[in-house]
């Protein structure tokens, strides 16, 4: 039942109202505090009393600060990663870098942001873009970056992945924009990367984002699909080039030892020709030069001799003879091969002997031995003494 429910025999329980009579008015608020600083104050050490002027003493309030300092030290308490650097803010102002390992700072006051700078972070920028020869292609770029100084990260701009997004795309744009489309799709995707790459750090450079991109990839670059199957039969005509290229490249790497082994076998022949005919013309020089002063001494016996022994060299490498007799018309052969493969049964080839010969010139008579002789004689005699 309420206390202000009618019916309760007159008795209303009415907080603010004595029991001891309905119109004594509210309690004193002096009254109620003092009542709560006595209770607490016992516990404290204080005096307790229901008319003193109790109160918390001095030891109580050195105890409930001494415990809320201690709470507070201990929220402040952190730990930093090794692989990061704690950025301490202070009333909101940067401070100082805390490094790895537990730290502390003033809690309420103090602020730390911890920023990993040995993470590889990665942003991407795709989108169909027109290239030099007024072609659409669509490329997809990626880049890798790690943070190297908190700080500039942090408070160089708003946001430096955001910057570097934008700065990524901007490079890409452009460097697309001043390539051809064959470069950008099959042979110049390692000199667009690298263009990329530089365009980008020279963007970024002003801004200094305290960022260090540390790769920018291709990821996937191609035409648009309406003109796929061209830019296909393209890139296959362009790899059946590459073959062609790679084989004669073998072709030449096989042929190239072997022609440059017969250049030199021709060489050395031909430094073995020269030296084996410059050794001949010295060795006739020389001979020549013994033989002359045997010549300016006896003049027709030398004469005589080399005579002979040029007859001798000549007749013995023949097997066939021309008699022209003095005084007629007519010609004589005498195939000796053949006589001396009758006589003598020898090989056609077999050379006759000076003995053969003798035998020869006796079967066909003196006077016509002195009539070869004769004429013989005045034909070496000539050829001698013109060569002479």
């Amino acid at each position: 039942m309420a206390w202000n429910e009618p019916g309760n025999n007159g008795n209303d329980n009415d907080p603010w109202k004595n029991r001891g009579g309905r119109d004594q008015g509210p309690p004193d608020l002096d009254e109620v505090f003092r009542k709560f600083s006595n209770k607490f104050g016992g516990l404290f050490g204080g005096k307790s009393g229901g008319g003193g002027n109790g109160g918390i003493g001095g030891a109580g309030i050195i105890f409930v600060l001494f415990i809320a300092a201690l709470v507070w030290a201990l929220s402040g308490m952190y730990t930093v990663k090794e692989a990061e650097r704690g950025i301490v803010l202070q009333f909101g102002k940067f401070d100082r870098i805390a490094e790895p390992g537990l730290r502390w700072k003033m809690t309420f006051i103090e602020r730390v942001i911890p920023i990993n700078i040995e993470a590889v972070r990665s942003l991407s920028a795709s989108g169909f873009m027109l290239t030099e020869d007024e072609n659409v292609v669509s490329v997809e770029f990626e880049v890798q970056y790690r943070v190297m100084d908190p700080t500039l990260y942090k408070f160089s701009v708003t946001d430096a992945d955001h910057s570097l997004q934008q700065s990524l795309d901007s490079a890409l744009r452009y460097v697309v924009g001043h390539s051809r489309m064959d470069q950008v799709l099959t042979t110049g995707r390692e000199l667009v990367r690298q263009r990329t790459w530089d365009e980008l750090n020279k963007i970024i450079e002003p801004y200094n984002l305290g960022i260090l991109v540390t790769d920018v990839n291709f990821k996937d670059s191609r035409p648009p699909s309406e003109v796929k199957d061209a830019f296909d039969d393209a890139i296959a005509a362009q790899e059946d080039e590459e073959r062609f290229i790679r084989e004669a490249e073998a072709y030449a790497r096989e042929i190239e030892p072997s022609a440059r082994g017969r250049v030199t076998r021709m060489t050395q022949e031909a430094e073995g020709y020269r030296e084996r005919i410059t050794l001949e013309a010295q060795g006739e020089v020389a001979r020549f030069e013994k033989l002359l002063p045997e010549y300016i001494a006896a003049k027709d016996v030398t004469r005589q001799r080399l005579y002979i022994d040029a007859m001798e060299e000549v007749l013995g490498n023949s097997t066939k003879v021309l008699v022209d007799v003095d005084g007629g018309n007519n010609m004589m052969y005498l195939p000796l091969d053949k006589i001396m493969n009758q006589s003598t049964g020898t090989n056609p080839m077999t050379l006759p002997s000076q003995n053969d010969i003798n035998q020869l010139r006796k079967t066909l008579g003196q006077s016509r031995n002195s009539t070869v002789n004769s004429s013989n004689d005045r034909y070496t005699q000539d050829r001698f003494n013109n060569g002479r």
